[in-house]
């Protein structure tokens, strides 16, 4: 199928944001299916590529429909610290040449326990000391609008003792081996500080289903780490997150990276008929 080439600056109308702000309740489903479509085939350039790099996890919806192959060699070209390649071998033990086209090794997390255990084990082959002591976590309260808050958090302990983040007085102890450990925690029940945040975004449900999108998240997330990026403006947003806000953030989100990405060299888009 011939591809239409989209000129630099090219705008998509991201979580209807483009018409109206988007609001609390169902309409943030409809806002999200707007952006998901408006993206659905766009194919990355390698500067494009380069430039999710640098955008962090938020980036991730984009990478959708650019094939595995040419998302690994824009890593590559852009001299990124881990590829898409590096994930394959240090999570999943095969690398992308033994992969099909889809990505698919019947190893997609369902917990981010299990998705913070790939990410250490991404970290600990690129050689980070203490990859143990970071997770990758959700908030989940706007799932069924058809969006997660993802974190990328430094937390040196496998142990916590907080205040419960939804009524604000129970206090909670979490292990590692708690599904409620896999939430960021700004401080401890004592007032001490917990949690580093390194990168966060709001990403669509539909965005990472696949193990392909999976293997991205945890590319872009560990680079993120190696990278030594800090986001301080995480625990606000997760207050708004929390308090139903969750398409708002989505639409001013999505509305800088889609800046940030599609300002750089002539993406293609992938006709269906």
């Amino acid at each position: 199928m011939k591809k239409i080439l989209i000129a630099s600056g090219i705008t998509i109308c991201l979580m209807s944001g483009c018409t109206h702000n988007p609001t609390k309740g169902s309409g943030a489903g409809n806002g999200i299916n707007s952006f998901l479509r408006g993206i659905a085939h766009l194919v990355l350039s390698p500067l494009q590529i380069a430039a999710g790099l640098l955008e962090g996890v938020a980036s991730l919806p984009y990478y959708a429909s650019t094939g595995l192959h040419e998302i690994n060699k824009g890593l590559e070209d852009a001299q990124a610290n881990i590829t898409l390649d590096d994930t394959y071998e240090s999570a999943y033990g095969k690398r992308i040449s033994e992969v099909s086209k889809d990505g698919e090794t019947n190893d997609r997390f369902r917990r981010m326990k299990h998705a913070s255990s790939y990410l250490q084990k991404i970290l600990k082959s690129y050689g980070v000391d203490d990859h143990e002591s970071y997770y990758l976590t959700s908030i989940d309260t706007a799932n069924k609008q058809g969006a997660t808050l993802f974190a990328v958090v430094y937390r040196p302990t496998t142990s916590i003792k907080v205040i419960d983040k939804y009524n604000h007085k129970t206090v909670r102890n979490f292990t590692s081996a708690d599904r409620l450990f896999y939430e960021p925690f700004a401080k401890d029940i004592n007032g001490n500080n917990l949690d580093t945040i390194i990168d966060w975004a709001g990403i669509p449900v539909e965005s990472y289903k696949s193990q392909k999108m999976q293997a991205v998240l945890l590319t872009l997330a560990a680079n993120s780490i190696i990278d030594k990026k800090r986001r301080d403006d995480y625990w606000v947003v997760e207050k708004r997150w929390i308090a139903g806000e969750s398409a708002i953030i989505m639409n001013q989100q999505n509305s800088k990276t889609n800046k940030s990405i599609l300002s750089k060299k002539s993406a293609s888009i992938q006709p269906t008929t």
